[in-house]
């Protein structure tokens, strides 16, 4: 690999080169991810403003993960059959009207169906806006964009409780506008800067050929890429052992004697890691087989959760914290790019929508599995933990691709706006 290679993917060579509705994009997302409230407050405003019981308020959480991932399902077919624009569009302008809607409704049978709505709808957006990222990215840059776009969405959300905690103590109602005017946000860029067309079929390697079949099945065909399933039973372990840092890792750190503020500073310490080094790493690997940057990955997360069933205090938290967090910074944007490298064009949206729909899905289960686990087990959990990274290691090796394929270097698609021609890049 070239010097001259390593700079044309280099950190500000792939953002300043990027076409305009890519830029728009990740400006979209960090905005929208600025209003990102919902999820965070949701039980404490169902208890404190609407009167409801932690019960209650416990499932309409619940109820909103569920819908999440369902959303994302969704928004892969959709993405597919209208175009990434108009998902984007569909997602943030249904989000604006149900998080509004939750402020208002009567009952609590009323809230539970928005909830579990705007949930859905909410999601539509992501796999529509990764399958945007993997069409007008060269291919040698498709990590390292990933990475940007991972920094964007963690740079809103880390400032969102902030933002919303502001709100919240002059009124509930501006929590909700708050959202609501950030999802329309997003959906302004949408109308403006986002290719106003139908990609997959303009990508697709067969359009010349008017004889060529079209796909069929839907996600049935993405289920007959055996391989590409074993990467998505990868992305549900991933996401169920990565989740323990925020369901059994609190109660083990209280179980050894150890205050809140210890929790705090050990998430803390991972989130500062990944927003200051995740694009530096990003840089180095991204030029690797997106398998071994997967079973690297894989080894890391998995050890470093196996680490905290050590004996040894305050330092096995840090050092394990460190571990998962490496693991993080390594594979995550590579984990996020991959279905893009694996997909056929008319199904990329699919093959992008069942990957978060997998990691959505071991998010929500993964702390329920977590805490049962070491509600029987005890610190045992994170042995367990280091199984389903070993596991992880051996389905990555069967279902992800040996190689690195970066060999294009302009994207295959149209990239014009439906606004507005692009602008010459002098640069």
């Amino acid at each position: 690999m070239s010097s001259t290679t390593d700079e044309s993917t280099g950190i500000w060579a792939t953002i300043k080169g990027a076409p305009l509705p890519v830029k728009a994009l990740l400006v979209g997302v960090f905005v929208n991810k600025l209003g990102w409230f919902l999820q965070v407050f949701l039980v404490l405003f169902l208890t404190t403003s609407k009167g409801f019981t932690d019960v209650q308020a416990g499932t309409a959480l619940g109820i909103y993960g569920g819908g999440s991932v369902i959303g994302l399902i969704i928004g892969g077919s959709l993405s597919d059959k209208v175009g990434p624009r108009a998902a984007v569009m569909i997602s943030m302008f249904g989000m604006a009207a149900f998080v509004l809607g939750i402020a208002y409704v009567p009952s609590y049978t009323a809230v539970l169906i928005v909830v579990a709505l705007a949930g859905a709808v909410g999601q539509f957006y992501r796999p529509a806006s990764a399958a945007l990222l993997t069409e007008l990215t060269p291919k040698n840059r498709q990590v390292m964009i990933f990475a940007v776009y991972r920094l964007a969405m963690n740079l809103g959300t880390t400032a969102a409780p902030l933002i919303g905690a502001a709100l919240v103590s002059i009124s509930w109602n501006l929590l909700f506008i708050g959202e609501a005017l950030a999802a329309l946000a997003y959906a302004t860029v949408a109308i403006i800067a986002l290719p106003g067309r139908k990609p997959a079929a303009v990508a697709d390697d067969t359009a010349d050929d008017p004889a060529a079949p079209e796909p069929k099945g839907g996600y049935l065909a993405v289920l007959r890429d055996y391989k590409y399933v074993l990467f998505l039973v990868c992305m549900f372990i991933n996401a169920a052992i990565y989740m323990q840092y925020l369901a059994v890792l609190p109660l083990h750190m209280k179980s050894e004697g150890l205050s809140t503020w210890w929790f705090s500073a050990v998430v803390a310490l991972n989130g500062f890691i990944v927003i200051t080094c995740e694009l530096l790493v990003t840089k180095v690997v991204q030029h690797w087989p997106a398998r071994i940057v997967a079973i690297i990955g894989f080894v890391l997360l998995g050890g470093g959760l196996a680490f905290y069933a050590l004996p040894g205090g305050v330092a096995i938290f840090v050092i394990g914290t460190l571990l998962w967090t490496l693991a993080e910074i390594i594979a995550g944007p590579t984990m996020f790019a991959y279905p893009g490298m694996a997909a056929t064009p008319k199904l990329l949206g699919r093959y992008v929508g069942s990957a978060h729909a997998m990691f959505g899905l071991g998010s929500a289960l993964g702390p329920f599995l977590g805490v049962w686990v070491w509600n029987n087990a005890g610190t045992r959990v994170w042995v367990w933990c280091g199984v389903a990274g070993a596991i992880g290691v051996v389905l990555a090796y069967f279902g992800m691709s040996s190689g690195a394929d970066t060999a294009a270097e302009e994207p295959a698609v149209d990239i014009t706006p439906a606004s507005e021609p692009l602008p010459s890049e002098s640069s």
